[in-house]
């Protein structure tokens, strides 16, 4: 059985080491993670690619990403996807787990392959900087980031946690964060790439099924 795989490039990393940890090796199709900013160019991104795969079995590491899967179709092929609202879920092993962390720790997460994205606070609070100053830059990071107490580094080993904490240190200074690093994990991109795929965790749809919103209930 031919299987694929579809991830964002946000988790290029932890898919890699979950591939490792596997023993497994499948083709990849890349989506760039700046697709984010608008889900409707991330559905007919996903879309394109999925109808250019000839495979027995696609699995998308992905989460829901604002409900940017909803319409996706099935090709020729299974077709699996996570169960979670987002790639922070999916590297906290469960929606419920991103729930309680953000709760304790009021967080704005992040990873490493999401700060090498080319759109990110970082990126966008420089381009803010540059446009309107410091002053206007700041007044605009604090409407938008004033609500989250703690920069929250998410850490599966997939690279080493030091050069993200040195990386995001004047980050969290300027956007008046704490910097917390939080485990992490790569067990639920694990048991996509294995199975068994319980309807509890993951959407499964049969070759030419389209995913509709009621399959985005968390």
């Amino acid at each position: 059985m031919k299987t694929v795989l579809v991830a964002c490039k946000t988790v290029e990393d932890e898919l890699k080491m979950a591939l490792d940890k596997c023993g497994v090796e499948y083709p990849i199709e890349w989506l760039e993670s700046g697709l984010h900013a608008v889900p409707k160019n991330l559905n007919s991104k996903l879309q394109e690619i999925l109808d250019n795969i000839q495979a027995d079995r696609v699995l998308v590491v992905l989460g829901f990403c604002g409900n940017s899967i909803q319409d996706i179709k099935a090709g020729n092929f299974e077709l699996i996807i996570p169960r979670v609202d987002d790639c922070i879920s999916l590297l906290l092993g469960s929606v419920k787990k991103r729930t309680e962390v953000s709760r304790e720790h009021s967080a704005y997460f992040l990873t490493d392959g999401w700060l090498r994205g080319e759109r990110n606070i970082w990126v966008e609070y420089q381009r803010t900087l540059e446009k309107y100053g410091e002053k206007r830059a700041q007044s605009i990071a604090k409407s938008m980031f004033g609500h989250y107490r703690s920069l929250c580094l998410l850490d599966c080993g997939a690279i080493p946690i030091d050069k993200l904490v040195e990386d995001t240190k004047i980050m969290a200074e300027t956007l008046n964060l704490e910097q917390k690093v939080i485990p992490a994990t790569v067990e639920y991109i694990q048991k996509l790439l294995t199975g068994p795929w319980l309807e509890e965790n993951f959407i499964v749809k049969k070759p030419g099924e389209t995913i509709v919103v009621e399959d985005l209930y968390l």
